[in-house]
């Protein structure tokens, strides 16, 4: 495949978006062999059928680093409970949020898991996602999480998209055992972990450190357990309050932390430090309306690599559009638009664990999104339009 007559934002080197004007790629496989200028092709890729892109902006594939798309049932109704007063932690407190869905989706058999998870990746394909990450954390036990992640793989034999799963049995506490965390622990999301990564489920833990659910020391021995298996981890941190989660996710070298509104300025030298990504989440912060920015700025100014993701979810983030999350990044935490962009590819890469995509570049899967735009701001700047031409995954549409 040889695609010519493209605007490139490969997102490699010091211009703006790693622009090349009238640029090509030559891919052979699933893989990107060269990428330049188009009147500088290679002879042994002049010869392979070109598809001219009339000028058309071509970025790498969206990938969105962190959803819960398999789940039962809706909480519409806490939304109404939310624009009547109620806050996020109230609800969860009085059985709902978390817990809500968790009754849902226990009741809910593989086959209906995976129809409704299908139609939410495919919102996600629709936008040029070729990756995505799917947590379990609704079932709460052991037989749920299994089978959460068994629809999650499924998700990537039923359609052309990459899936990466992430064990979030440190989501809650379920109702059996209410004021019983450590036992849960103990009996449930440890088990439970080894069960997952004996059947080939699970890619990385994830957790929900927070007052209502689970403090720094029991997510200390979440982690301890996953590091033992060889699993990296990533963390739900500081999204309501500060407890030191971010911190604790730096100490572990997690591949992320994840929300982060309350992360300090200490907490993003220690995350630059450890390498790890802060995943933003807009739609929860726009979702809840909250006022508690992630300190976008401290970020900056660590070197910290930024991500966003849709944190697609049936309570605080019902978001199936990542050039949505995209404008909200801007618009609402004053990411600039390539910030935005690099936060849905590289970045979101880096904080999946994955360095063979995220970039148009030699060696890199080619897994592209063809626009039909001028310039990439356009990708944040629009609300609700979706400029796809075409998706390539792994060298294929």
């Amino acid at each position: 495949m040889l695609l010519t007559n493209a605007t490139l934002a490969t997102l490699i080197g010091p211009e703006r978006y790693g622009l090349i004007e009238n640029g090509a790629v030559a891919v052979e496989g699933e893989r990107i062999v060269w990428v330049g200028k188009a009147d500088e092709i290679p002879a042994e890729y002049r010869a392979q059928e070109a598809r001219n892109l009339e000028g058309r902006l071509v970025t790498p594939a969206l990938i969105d680093c962190h959803t819960h798309i398999v789940f039962g049932g809706h909480r519409a109704r806490e939304f109404e409970m939310r624009l009547e007063g109620a806050s996020y932690e109230a609800i969860a407190r009085a059985g709902g949020g978390i817990v809500s869905t968790v009754t849902s989706t226990r009741a809910a058999d593989e086959k209906s898991l995976l129809t409704d998870a299908l139609k939410r990746a495919d919102a996600l394909i629709a936008e040029g996602a070729t990756t995505i990450e799917v947590k379990s954390g609704y079932g709460l036990d052991q037989e749920t999480e299994l089978r959460m992640l068994r629809v999650a793989r499924a998700i990537g034999r039923k359609r052309k998209v990459r899936i990466k799963t992430t064990f979030l049995g440190a989501h809650a506490i379920p109702a059996e055992y209410a004021g019983r965390a450590d036992t849960y622990i103990d009996e449930v999301v440890i088990p439970t972990m080894h069960a997952a990564n004996a059947e080939g489920l699970v890619d990385a833990v994830d957790g929900f450190c927070e007052g209502i659910a689970f403090s720094p020391d029991q997510i200390a021995r979440v982690f301890d357990a996953a590091k033992a298996l060889g699993l990296p981890v990533k963390l739900h941190a500081e999204q309501l309050s500060w407890l030191g989660g971010t911190a604790l996710a730096a100490r572990n070298g997690a591949l992320s932390a994840d929300h982060v509104e309350y992360a300090t300025a200490d907490d993003a030298k220690a995350m630059a430090a450890a390498g790890t990504v802060a995943v933003l989440l807009p739609g929860a912060f726009y979702t809840l309306r909250e006022t508690r920015m992630p300190p976008v700025a401290a970020f900056r100014e660590a070197g910290v690599p930024m991500a966003l993701a849709t944190d697609c979810n049936p309570g605080s983030s019902p978001v199936t559009s990542l050039l949505l999350t995209m404008n909200m990044g801007c618009t609402l935490f004053r990411l600039t638009p390539e910030e935005a962009l690099r936060g849905v590819t590289v970045n979101a890469a880096r904080a999946l664990g994955l360095d063979d995509c995220g970039v148009i570049a030699p060696g890199k899967r080619a897994d592209l999104a063809i626009w039909e735009v001028a310039d990439p701001s356009e990708l944040s700047y629009r609300i609700g339009f979706n400029p796809i031409h075409a998706r390539i995954f792994g060298g294929t549409e």
